[in-house]
């Protein structure tokens, strides 16, 4: 497994941008796929986007896709979201999560409050 720690949630107006970062620990990193979720209160941990380890799988939710972008820099363990024109329902607390296999999450970061102000 990989230790994962997100950073740069934060408060934002509404039509503004924020980076995440999720910085790993572990040697077999780059060989992990990535995700990132999200969390309001009373409501399921929904899944923002996704890729595997090559970027051939490449998953976003409906209400994000053309607003964010995953990345990744395997030299640095580092993953990012890229959230652009936020809105006010993507207030949420966000995860970055790590699996050995695309779907298959088995390491959690903490979690990073990201609030969008109209």
């Amino acid at each position: 497994q990989v230790q994962l720690v997100e950073s740069g949630g934060g408060l934002v107006l509404a039509g503004g941008s924020l980076r995440l970062s999720c910085a790993a620990s572990g040697r077999t990193f780059s060989s992990y796929a990535m995700a990132w979720f999200r969390q309001v209160p009373g409501k399921e941990r929904e899944l923002v986007g996704a890729r595997d380890s090559s970027g051939i799988i490449l998953q976003y939710a409906e209400s994000v896709k053309g607003r964010f972008t995953i990345s990744r820099d395997d030299a640095g363990n580092t993953v990012f979201l890229q959230m652009n024109s936020l809105k006010v329902e993507d207030t949420a607390v966000y995860y970055c999560a790590a699996g050995p296999h695309y779907g298959f999450w088995t390491s959690w970061g903490q979690g990073t409050r990201v609030t969008v102000s109209s």
